[in-house]
């Protein structure tokens, strides 16, 4: 029997998941398949209703639905902690949901830099997250997670940090716009959740040379691939993470929910999805 599952949006039409999961379909042999599905918001609920009788075991979700999955389904506590749901996947009768950005962001960072987290507990360094949106829920609900005392969320707006330092309680510190250039120097981990440095968008001007020597830099943009914040890190010789390996890393959890198999983020994949960015 055929399996399908699909990503949801409104537009639809961007999305590189139909890529990376109908790869993994194919090299698991699998009789299953993969689509987009553009679908407003107003029709996004009988939509959801109506994935049994359009044969899907799961979906994708991405803008504008994240928080309206959320509530039309049987969130996990990442999902719950995030506010967010990008994975949902049938349960008999029940819609289940998840938020893989916590595994892709952390899968990545274990591929790329490996060890990055051992000194996260001893509360001598700090980990420094630009931007307070929903992509910082999901890095700081991660962070935790991994044992992270101190992290300071850095916003040009500081309510929508404390918003985030209410939601998961005093590991979170908010932190002016201004004031990152002071808290680079002890802190290993720098991660850009923003969209600065992204094509069509404003650069972001931050000084890595202020970091201390063995930091990591991730930014969750992957377009451009290479942001001027990760050129600039790599010339440093310092680890990066980029975009596109949270990206495909978030896409894990929700192939083996769907299919039954868990797949492995490959070379020959990454290869593909970057030439599709190109």
């Amino acid at each position: 029997m055929t399996r399908a599952a699909c990503i949801i949006g409104w537009p639809a039409g961007h999305s590189r998941s139909p890529l990376i999961h109908n790869y993994w379909i194919r090299q698991h042999g699998i009789a299953g398949e993969y689509r987009k599905e553009p679908v407003p918001p107003e029709a996004f609920a009988a939509f959801l209703a109506s994935m049994a009788a359009r044969g899907y075991v799961g979906a994708n979700v991405t803008i504008p639905h994240k928080e309206a999955a959320l509530a039309l389904s049987v969130p996990d506590q990442r999902a719950r902690a995030v506010g967010a749901a990008n994975t949902l996947w049938r349960d008999g009768d029940t819609l289940r949901s998840t938020n893989t950005d916590v595994e892709g962001f952390l899968g990545n960072l274990d591929a790329a830099a490996p060890g990055w987290d051992r000194d996260l507990q001893d509360g001598l360094h700090d980990v420094v997250v630009l931007g307070a949106g929903g992509s910082a829920r999901a890095v700081v609900f991660g962070l935790i997670e991994r044992g992270a005392r101190r992290i300071y969320v850095v916003n040009r707006t500081i309510e929508r940090a404390e918003m985030l330092r209410e939601r998961f309680g005093a590991a979170v510190v908010p932190a002016q716009w201004e004031d990152a250039p002071a808290l680079l120097g002890r802190a290993p981990l720098l991660v850009n959740t923003t969209s600065l440095g992204m094509t069509k968008q404003p650069p972001l001007t931050i000084d890595v040379g202020l970091l201390p020597a063995g930091a990591v830099v991730a930014d969750l943009v992957y377009v451009p691939l290479v942001t001027p914040l990760l050129a600039a890190a790599r010339a440093r010789g310092l680890a990066t993470a980029d975009g596109l390996g949270m990206l495909l890393h978030q896409a894990v959890r929700g192939f083996s929910l769907w299919f039954g198999v868990t797949p492995t983020v490959t070379p020959e994949l990454r290869d593909l999805v970057e030439s599709d960015l190109s």
